[in-house]
């Protein structure tokens, strides 16, 4: 008998386990492999825009995420440096085996009985989960159960047409609890996702490519560990070529995608090379990031040019691409599809509204993303232990966390596609930064009881520093006035922190310390915040706000192209018949208002 077990040992799984494991449950980790443990099965990288915000938040909750790519880093970059911190994102390139060994060890030191097996049935009595069945015959007991298949739950690898079972190349899939969950009626349906050829980086023409260096930047992925460890490498830019696209098309009969053998819909926001040729025929290439696995590997990860296409074909287009001409073929790119069940079945604690004691984390609810699914694996964690003994329930507020944006969309719009998280999914985005992750989610990670010692006293020791920083600014915004040479007068030091010819003079002022930089950076949103707010409050009063029959939902600042899409084709009349199309984000609402609000004016 266990409090928790855990189905699955990928991204989501380990983090459910581990968090179960935190607040004090008996927890079990049933994998098909426990050599196998998080591993790095697409692309070499953690974090990103939106998706570094869910690992900085996993962090604060002692996660294992942020952590281990700390650990096996070897090339980090900032992404939109030169844009508002609100919409930095971090991300590293990962040394596969040194990310691997770093979660097989946090998951050793844990609380955590590893299970090599397959499960063939969930166990239900009475509504509620009673345990699993082994293939071996093996019965095994628990209060709760958290389903983290990843993508091998009923999954289908395809490279050209030739197709076989398996949810990761050379492993298998549960195909016995895919039936099971289909019989009881919880699946939705199949989604679809791919992964590139690997190529032998010794046969790449380095010196013809545009080299693309780490940051000397000493940030880490977690807030409260140290930055650089392991060396670090370059990564390389090429770009395909009109050659590269002829080659697709010319096969693109071949391709399971187009042949119908998949009927899965993928990533909108990742597609295959085959997929951005056919929709975006104008164009004469497409960029690809050539991205090493690793320092003791020769294996190169040409991120961009994911592909189900045939093992000839593959071999032929990679070597019309420049700096590849001779590049060989390590490992074929390939195509996997596999179901998935719908979140809406879900509440906030993703727990199943039905099955009492299940709880769902990962792409078996339908998102893509290592990310994605380590945060929900947190929070189907901390709340299987929470039903397991009789602890208090964790739920994230949307206004305050992605966490919270991504599971709200989830359970209530569910997903016709792979859901990624991005900064536009939130409408408090200005809020919700990478760099404040533990003042806005630190004390509830305390309360919850899911931190060690070491974490405790780090959350606790920002806030002071914050305290101080925030004073420091009020004393001497108050002091006799400042002024920069050829520049002009300021009464305020906190005038000087929004002019960004005057930021260093200012940062200069207050001096060095913990949370200068977030204090700065919620000065500099602070009117931006209080506007959002108000328009907010006001998209709230004007939900019968009219929509033109002819209104052109792709002229709306801030649309993204999946909203357009969704809005184009539902056509409501209204705000508040907006809000009900199914995939339509709070933050696309509040464009769509902007945008009525002006056009009116």
């Amino acid at each position: 008998m266990y409090d928790v077990l855990i189905l699955g040992g990928g991204h989501a799984g380990c983090e459910a386990a581990a968090a179960a494991a935190r607040r004090g449950a008996r927890v079990g980790l049933i994998t098909f492999s426990t050599t196998n443990l998080g591993q790095l099965s697409c692309n070499p990288s953690i974090g990103g825009v939106g998706k570094g915000h869910l690992v900085r938040e996993l962090d604060v909750f002692d996660g294992l995420m942020a952590r281990a790519a700390d650990a096996s880093t070897i090339h980090r970059r900032m992404l939109n440096r030169s844009k508002g911190s609100a919409v930095h994102g971090p991300r590293v390139q990962a040394d596969r085996s040194h990310y691997h060994s770093a979660i097989t060890n946090m998951i050793s030191q844990s609380a955590i009985s590893l299970i090599e097996s397959e499960v063939a049935r969930v166990l239900i009595e009475g509504g509620s989960v009673r345990g699993v069945l082994l293939a071996s015959g093996d019965r095994v007991e628990c209060r709760a159960l958290v389903i983290a298949t990843g993508t091998f739950l009923g999954a289908t690898l395809f490279c050209g047409l030739d197709q076989v079972a398996g949810g990761r190349t050379g492993e298998r899939s549960a195909l016995g609890l895919a039936d099971q969950l289909e019989d009881l009626g919880l699946a939705e349906g199949r989604l679809k996702t791919g992964t590139p050829p690997r190529l032998d980086g010794r046969t790449i023409d380095w010196a013809r490519l545009q080299s693309q260096p780490s940051e000397p930047a000493n940030w880490s992925m977690s807030a409260f560990l140290p930055g650089r460890r392991l060396p670090q490498v370059d990564c390389a830019i090429t770009r395909t070529t009109p050659e590269t696209h002829a080659i697709i098309e010319a096969n693109i009969d071949r391709s399971p995608l187009f042949a119908g053998a998949i009927k899965g819909r993928g990533p909108r926001y990742c597609p295959s090379i085959e997929d951005k040729v056919k929709r975006f025929g104008d164009r004469d290439g497409h960029q690809i990031f050539l991205e090493p696995e690793g320092l003791e590997t020769a294996l190169v990860y040409p991120n961009g040019i994911s592909t189900s296409l045939p093992k000839d074909v593959q071999h032929d287009f990679v070597r019309s691409i420049p700096g590849l001409e001779r590049a060989e073929i390590v490992q074929p790119g390939y195509a996997v599809e596999y179901a998935f069940l719908d979140p809406r079945r879900l509440d906030s604690r993703l727990e199943h509204r039905d099955l009492a004691g299940l709880f769902l984390a990962g792409q078996v609810n339908g998102t893509t993303g290592y990310e994605e699914a380590a945060a929900q694996g947190l929070v189907a964690g901390l709340n299987a232990a929470a039903h397991a003994i009789d602890l208090a329930s964790v739920t994230f507020d949307r206004a305050a966390s992605y966490i919270g944006v991504m599971i709200d969309d989830l359970t209530l719009h569910g997903v016709t596609e792979p859901y990624r998280m991005m900064t536009a999914r939130a409408e408090f985005r200005l809020h919700l930064r990478a760099d404040n992750a533990a003042t806005r989610l630190g004390q509830q990670a305390i309360d919850v009881g899911c931190v060690g010692d070491n974490r405790r006293r780090a959350i606790e020791e920002r806030r002071v520093g914050l305290v101080g920083a925030t004073r420091r600014l009020d004393e001497r915004a108050r002091e006799s006035e400042l002024s920069a040479e050829g520049g002009p007068v300021m009464r305020s030091l906190r005038e000087w922190i929004v002019r960004p010819e005057f930021r260093d003079a200012a940062i200069a002022r207050l001096g060095d310390g913990v949370g200068i930089e977030e204090v700065i950076a919620d000065v500099q949103y602070a009117p931006y915040l209080q506007r959002q707010r108000s328009e907010w409050v006001a998209l709230r009063e004007d939900r019968n706000a009219h929509i033109p029959s002819n209104f052109t939902f792709s002229a709306v600042s801030g649309l993204s192209n999946e909203m357009v899409e969704r809005l184009s084709v539902a056509r409501p009349e209204s705000l508040a018949q907006a809000g009900r199309v199914r995939g339509i984000t709070p933050a696309a609402l509040s464009a769509l208002h902007f945008a009525l609000v002006r056009a009116a004016a």
